[in-house]
């Protein structure tokens, strides 16, 4: 079973194409014309074990609110098309990741409710031309578009560009973890039967 997806997004203010294998290796080719960011979205394929393009075009010459999010939105809506049924996947992951003195949780629970509880002090700074507010405004647009129960805490920190990676790296380990195939699930983790 494949478990890939393509999606693209055009608007007056991007235009945002990603590719997605769930059941990759972590080769990624990211650009959005951010170079933090496309950084955080390598360190999110390579800890996922996905494999992703990102190519992303926005309205620089603003900020980088409109890319940041748009490509989150793109994600999202990829990351759903891939799960498909969401048949036999484990549902849930967690993962805890330090970066030097900065400590990130990220747990995830692939449940069909949209939900983002997003509990990290960043010092509200730029990371080379990526604002570091812009981490949340990701993370709720992937939440919402994939239909993604997501808590992420910074239990410790200092340095904004260590925090922002801890917690890039802990998404991807926690998303590996909760859309992990496991033979031993029939359908869906839910007494539902639906996710």
């Amino acid at each position: 079973m494949s478990r890939m997806a393509s999606k693209e997004r055009s608007t007056s203010e991007t235009r945002v194409q990603i590719t997605l294998n769930l059941d990759g290796t972590g080769e990624a080719a990211v650009a959005t014309g951010i170079g933090f960011f496309d950084h955080m979205l390598l360190l999110l394929a390579k800890h996922g074990l996905f494999d992703l393009k990102v190519q992303a075009e926005g309205d620089l010459y603003v900020d980088g609110h409109h890319t940041v999010e748009d490509t989150g939105i793109v994600l999202g809506q990829a990351l759903a098309l891939a799960l498909g049924d969401k048949s036999g996947i484990r549902r849930y992951g967690t993962a805890f990741v330090p970066m030097d003195e900065a400590l990130a949780m990220v747990v995830a629970d692939i449940s069909g409710r949209p939900f983002l509880h997003f509990e990290a002090a960043l010092p509200a700074t730029q990371i080379g031309g990526y604002a570091s507010e812009l981490t949340e405004e990701f993370l709720r647009a992937l939440a919402v578009q994939a239909g993604l129960t997501l808590h992420v805490r910074l239990l410790s920190g200092r340095n904004a560009h260590h925090m922002t990676e801890a917690i890039f790296k802990a998404l991807g380990r926690a998303l590996a973890e909760a859309v992990r195939i496991d033979g031993r699930i029939d359908g869906v983790l839910s007494t539902k039967g639906v996710l």
